[in-house]
């Protein structure tokens, strides 16, 4: 018993330390704006909470735009938008009551009727506010997008041009316009977007303004006489590593700041995406999408110029949490076992539950409402949630009493042959849950990877339980399940396509695939005899 409770003493340190450290602010670098000096440009969607542009009768209040670019305005010289319709056309004229230009945009895509709406409202807005609309952007990654031809876009551009007394643009990721040379002939100037994040091969966050730097450099030589501007450059503060190019506040920071100091010493002209995060975003490009913003959903601002970023800044809580959490785990195993003195050994595995839970549910939690996309989204994180609560729990329980994992045909079998003791019903719902889980999460990241997300902390929690049960007790004589053989197999089949497709520098993505084998060798090892 003493044991016991000086492993449970050890396991409250360890988180409180552990999540300490995760907490601790990151050092920026000095402010890369002066007193009083503003960004050049911000890309800007009015969107909130549940709105979105795929809602047609949707129109966003001229009370709401106000609203926004007054907070902006403190910000930024100009804001970028990328449309004209649901309300947006209200953009320039409530700018120029507040003092800011306008990047106007008009959408193009393949539907002609729209095309034609939004190029008539946008000449009409440029010739209406001249001094506002510092350029019309005819287009936004419809090549990209594979949405319109060069020659036909080309032609829309000159068509705008024709018709307006401001410059024209087009804007596009860098590698397409040096595929359509015809486009560039066409425009004013050089919109290019630069996403390091997004690029095919993805670049880290310390080296991404670097690249920027690279990138802009090349396209100035390559188009030499035109002025090249940045239209899209900028980082996410959440979402799914893509290798070794990590979404966080403070890689966000980092690299918007590194970006705006490199442009200041060449004196380029720099938009920042975004203004505020979109989660509508989240269904074309998951959870990524939606954290763009250099302020959240609810307006507040994620960081300050040059300003110290903690990537867990609720971490006190996440640590009492965990410390919580911890106790109830040493209190399931404590119960289960008061009438017999357990080994070290146990007591090792308890506090390695304990850990794995206390440690991760913080995190679980705090990421569930990032992560969750519709019902589908939510009931997953929710079971996830769910098996991270209880596997350390019932584990532990079940270890303190020596009780083996039992066979699912335990659970669902024939009835004469299924176990009756409660304890041994809940660990086996469990660790089925867990599995059904990391098979869905396993096979999506083999066949449908791009937007997925890795549930490193939930999985963790679950599975560690069952890992460290697996290694002290000793394996019953029996027949090895089909299904958890099945199982195990198909898990340990999918870890390398996933770690050569997120290549080695993807740690979340190795950490999942550690749990995936870690499951798959406990599976494995499952057997019970049959009665």
């Amino acid at each position: 018993m003493r044991f016991g409770i000086a492993c449970l003493a050890a396991s409250a340190a360890i988180i409180a330390g552990i999540w300490a450290w995760l907490g601790q602010p990151i050092a920026m670098p000095n402010a890369p704006l002066g007193a009083g000096e503003k960004l050049w440009c911000v890309s800007y969607a009015p969107f909130r909470g549940r709105q979105t542009p795929f809602n047609p009768s949707l129109r966003i209040p001229a009370a709401q735009i106000e609203e926004d670019l007054t907070r902006l305005a403190a910000l930024t010289d100009c804001v970028r938008i990328y449309a004209v319709d649901q309300g947006l056309d209200q953009v320039a004229p409530i700018a120029a009551k507040l003092g800011l230009k306008v990047l106007q945009g008009l959408w193009l895509s393949t539907n002609a009727v729209r095309n034609k709406v939004e190029i008539e409202t946008a000449v009409a807005l440029a010739n209406r506010y001249p001094d506002t609309i510092r350029a019309v952007v005819v287009g936004n990654e419809v090549l990209l997008r594979g949405e319109m031809t060069a020659t036909d876009l080309a032609a829309n551009i000159r068509a705008v041009k024709a018709r307006v007394k401001v410059p024209v643009t087009y804007a596009d990721v860098w590698e397409f316009w040096l595929r359509n040379r015809d486009v560039a002939a066409a425009a004013d100037f050089i919109t290019i977007h630069i996403l390091p994040y997004w690029e095919d091969f993805p670049i880290a966050a310390k080296h991404a303004a670097p690249h920027v730097d690279q990138i802009r450099r090349e396209m100035v030589a390559a188009f030499a006489g035109k002025e090249v501007i940045i239209g899209e450059v900028g980082w996410p503060s959440a979402g799914r590593m893509r290798e070794g190019a990590l979404p966080s506040p403070a890689n966000q920071a980092q690299v918007i700041q590194d970006v705006l100091a490199l442009a200041k010493r060449d004196g380029a002209k720099v938009n920042v995406i975004e203004a505020f995060d979109q989660p509508w975003k989240r269904a074309l490009e998951g959870t990524v999408g939606g954290h763009w913003g250099l302020f959240e959903d609810d307006r507040s601002a994620k960081f300050g110029w040059g300003e110290a970023v903690s990537n867990h800044p609720f971490w006190l809580w996440q640590a009492a949490g965990g410390i919580a959490f911890a106790v109830l785990v040493f209190g399931a195993a404590f119960r289960a076992g008061r009438q017999r003195d357990a080994p070290r050994a146990v007591w090792l595995a308890v506090t390695g539950s304990a850990l794995a839970g206390g440690l991760m549910l913080g995190m679980t939690v705090a990421r569930l409402p990032v992560e969750s996309l519709g019902l589908g989204g939510w009931l997953r994180s929710l079971a996830f949630l769910a098996v991270a609560v209880l596997a350390p729990l019932a584990v532990s329980a079940a270890v303190m009493r020596g009780l083996p994992l039992p066979r699912f045909s335990r659970l669902l079998g024939p009835a004469p042959e299924r176990t009756r003791d409660p304890l041994a019903v809940l660990v086996g719902g469990v660790m089925m849950v867990t599995v059904l889980l990391a098979l869905v999460v396993a096979l999506s990241l083999v066949f449908d990877p791009r937007y997925r997300d890795f549930p490193f902390a939930p999985l963790t929690a679950a599975v560690v339980p069952f890992v460290l049960h697996t290694l002290i007790m000793p394996r019953p004589t029996g027949e090895r399940g089909a299904a958890e053989f099945g199982g195990a197999a198909l898990l340990a089949l999918t870890v390398p396509y996933i770690v050569l497709n997120e290549t080695l520098a993807n740690w979340q993505s190795l950490w999942v695939c550690a749990g995936l084998l870690a499951l798959a060798f406990t599976l494995a090892q499952v057997r019970d005899a049959r009665s």
